[in-house]
């Protein structure tokens, strides 16, 4: 893998404002101005480039009391989103790459995604449980409307009617509304829309790449038209920057069909910490300092704290109000109603060519 490249100045359409090394390289690469810059220049442009993984499994699996399910598929690494603060950033560092830039422009996309679920499906012992997309990184940034890997995976899951959740911050999920309803009609899918912030220009600052607010009210609509159950995201919720907006956000979804309602504190374990505080400090200058002292009032004093069942609410006075708010929020704007548990007896294998003929050996 191809060191990361430090870059200095803005960067036209993109959340990180540096690409500094990851944690695991030898070498450390640091962005600087030699002072030849010229100020009045226009911002950088870093394309986009593609990378196809080789994979062996596309189910992953994890133990964590904090979610609600133990498997995942993530079509794709990296996530030309850039939401600066991505909790997948780190996870580019495994890659040999920077969660900075790199994280948003150099991504990877599994092309046998599909093959390779239909393998995991059909083996003898699997067990099916409620399997999320989105997890790490959305399923539904741009790449996905050429890639169609997203796309493949669905067919799979609907052909063995199995239960899926999908979490996403774009309108191209409604493009799969063909195959969403009729596995919704059977209580086998839920999507949840994430909705940061309705002011447009935060939200473009902030998740340069996603869906606008307006269209992700619009996802929820249709997919809630559509009988999708629709849960929405207020998350992250940052204090001080878009917590003030947790109301706004639920009456705007309610108003578009969503059923259920959910939010995070802003979470900055690794080098999201130095990243959010870069970006906070060009986009945000006049509330960087209150921002931070905020988010470490939640934290304990730091600036993240990863303990299980604290890392997603926080703790402290700050959290319970925000936590307070949400219920209240909630309930008045009628976001408690159930979905749910999906429907796991549907599962079945589809017949494979000569299945019918082994009937006739027995």
């Amino acid at each position: 893998m191809s060191p990361s490249v430090p870059i200095v100045g803005a960067v036209r359409g993109r959340g990180a404002k540096s690409n500094q090394t990851g944690r695991f390289e030898s070498a450390s690469r640091q962005d600087f101005d030699d002072g030849w810059t010229d100020d009045d220049a226009a911002p950088a442009q870093v394309d986009t480039t593609l990378t196809a993984e080789k994979a062996r499994v596309i189910l992953t699996r994890n133990d964590s009391p904090d979610i609600g399910f133990d498997r995942s598929i993530n079509p794709y690494r990296g996530c030309e989103h850039g939401c600066i603060y991505c909790y997948a950033r780190p996870s580019h560092a495994y890659m040999g790459l920077s969660p900075g830039l790199d994280f948003e422009t150099r991504l990877f996309f599994k092309p046998e995604a599909a093959q390779l679920l239909e393998r995991e499906l059909s083996k003898p012992g699997y067990r099916p449980a409620r399997v999320q997309l989105g997890a790490n990184t959305d399923p539904y940034q741009p790449v996905e409307r050429r890639l169609r890997i997203t796309r493949g995976v669905l067919e799979v899951l609907s052909r063995f009617n199995h239960p899926l959740g999908i979490t996403t911050k774009s309108v191209l999920v409604t493009r799969d509304i063909d195959i969403l309803a009729p596995m919704a009609a059977a209580n086998l899918v839920v999507v949840a829309v994430s909705v940061t912030t309705l002011d447009r220009r935060l939200a473009r600052a902030m998740e340069p790449r996603a869906s606008t607010p307006e269209r992700r009210i619009e996802a929820i609509r249709q997919l809630s038209a559509a009988g999708v159950p629709v849960i929405v995201g207020a998350s992250p919720m940052i204090p001080g920057l878009n917590d003030h907006e947790m109301e706004a956000i639920l009456e705007r979804a309610a108003e578009a069909g969503a059923a259920n309602a959910y939010y995070t504190a802003l979470r900055l374990p690794l080098e999201i910490k130095d990243l959010f505080r870069e970006w906070l400090a060009a986009e945000q200058p006049d509330r960087a300092a209150r921002v931070m002292s905020l988010v470490r009032q939640m934290r304990g004093g730091k600036d993240y704290d990863p303990q299980w069942g604290k890392r997603m609410r926080g703790e402290g006075p700050i959290a319970e109000l925000m936590s307070r708010r949400f219920r209240l929020a909630r309930r008045r704007f009628g976001l408690e109603r159930e979905i749910g548990p999906l429907n796991l007896e549907a599962f079945r294998p589809p017949p494979r060519p000569g299945d019918q003929l082994e009937l006739f050996g027995s």
